[in-house]
């Protein structure tokens, strides 16, 4: 019989406690660390409150340091965090230097501001066009956080306003950079920053742009209310420009209503997520079938994968799956998108136990954009299931996507 040790009964909301204090992290600073509040890790320490989903415990045990889940969970076999969250990509470091890189007078000669909006175009291009999107942009990302920060610093008056946008624009690509790696605080940091830009630019398009990205680390973080006001506020800044401004401000206002009802949806509120998705739908057609937002992908192909992801959410699999069929996968422009998309026709299969489909949607996924599947949770848990119990005659297949995503399976 095994061994007991002190930790033995130890509920989830005490071992938290007990690996907090043992990294000498005070309640406020892990709790700002996952986007909740201190009264709310308070609660689930003393288990007043349930046990969090496994995002959340996932996130904890990143901003710990926790390596295996099962010190917080307790269930005494291995599991990995880095089989759920992904493994943390080798440019991270330099982008987390260049994030927070506060020399202020190292270098004070001032940047062509036009030069960087064109690299940062670019820089979109790749994101958008390569299987390795996150190795393109952790090349590109540094120099441009670097140099735009420095335009920021340098230039003032009108140019000023300028590199702000700017700033706030490589923000929300540096947003798409970090996302789903094991560092939560840079998704904060950098939505947070591109919000501010945009504030300082007083720029209605650069807050929607910096809001979008807020929305979405409020919603993962579970502040639904907080993402839906913030999101409809923004949105509501963008409303005196749409009749008379360029196409993208109708697209961010589109893909701002897009991401409230995703919000419903996650939620559980049917009636408001539809709603919010005709909303966003209507924006799309008027835009036509060849327009495409660059930051947030919003077309009317996307609004037609935002429906497949809302049937996935409302676990209304039969709504995703006649939503995925309504179109080719291959009409969206983005490879990132796109396997992201094929990875939610994934979960609907999935929620049917369709095993079948669901391997070949990943396996499609991963020869789509590799950098997208490698480090989706969603995509990794149904991996991880699909290798304990794979469909009839696809086990070596399983195992061989198993590994070129990363994953370490018996």
């Amino acid at each position: 019989m095994a061994a007991q040790t002190p930790e033995s009964g130890l509920s989830v909301g005490l071992r938290i406690k007990q690996r907090r204090e043992r990294a000498g992290m005070s309640r406020p600073v892990l709790a700002g660390l996952v986007g909740r509040s201190a009264e709310w890790l308070k609660a689930v320490e003393n288990g007043r409150l349930q046990v969090p989903r496994l995002s959340m415990l996932l996130r904890i045990a990143q901003s710990l340091g926790v390596t295996d889940l099962s010190e917080l969970t307790g269930n005494g076999h291995a599991v990995p965090v880095q089989a759920f969250a992904g493994e943390r990509h080798s440019a991270l470091s330099a982008v987390q230097s260049a994030l927070t890189d506060y020399r202020i007078t190292s270098d004070l000669t001032p940047p062509n501001v036009e030069h960087l909006a064109v690299r940062l175009a670019q820089a979109w291009q790749v994101r958008h066009s390569t299987p390795d999107h996150r190795t393109q942009l952790g090349s590109l990302l540094p120099g441009l956080i670097r140099d735009a920060q420095r335009a920021v610093r340098t230039l003032r008056a009108e140019e000023r306003r300028e590199a702000r946008r700017v700033l706030a624009g490589v923000y929300r690509l540096a947003d798409f950079y970090v996302a789903y790696q094991p560092s939560p605080e840079l998704v904060w940091m950098v939505a947070d920053r591109a919000l501010t830009e945009g504030q300082e630019a007083d720029d209605p398009y650069a807050i929607g742009g910096g809001a979008w990205a807020m929305v979405q680390a409020l919603r993962d973080a579970g502040r639904w209310d907080e993402a839906v006001d913030l999101a409809t506020d923004a949105a509501r800044g963008i409303e005196p420009y749409l009749e008379h401004g360029p196409a993208d401000w109708r697209g961010l206002w589109g893909a701002l209503h897009a991401e409230v009802a995703y919000v419903h949806a996650r939620r559980g509120r049917h009636g408001q997520a539809w709603e919010a998705w005709e909303q966003a739908d209507h924006a799309a057609q008027g835009l036509g079938p060849d327009y495409r937002h660059v930051q947030t992908s919003f077309s009317t192909t996307v609004m037609k994968a935002h429906a497949t992801t809302l049937g996935v959410e409302l676990r209304r699999s039969g709504e995703a799956l006649r939503a995925a069929e309504s179109f080719d996968p291959d009409a969206i422009p983005s490879l990132a998108r796109r396997s992201r998309h094929l990875i939610e026709v994934a979960r609907a299969h999935f929620q049917r136990d369709d095993r079948h489909a669901v391997w070949a949607l990943l396996d499609k996924s991963e020869r789509t954009a590799s950098e997208t599947i490698r480090y989706n949770g969603f995509a990794r848990d149904m991996l991880l299931d699909l290798a304990v119990r794979p469909p009839t005659g696809l086990r070596a297949d399983v195992h061989d996507l198993c590994d070129r995503v990363g994953l370490a399976v018996a």
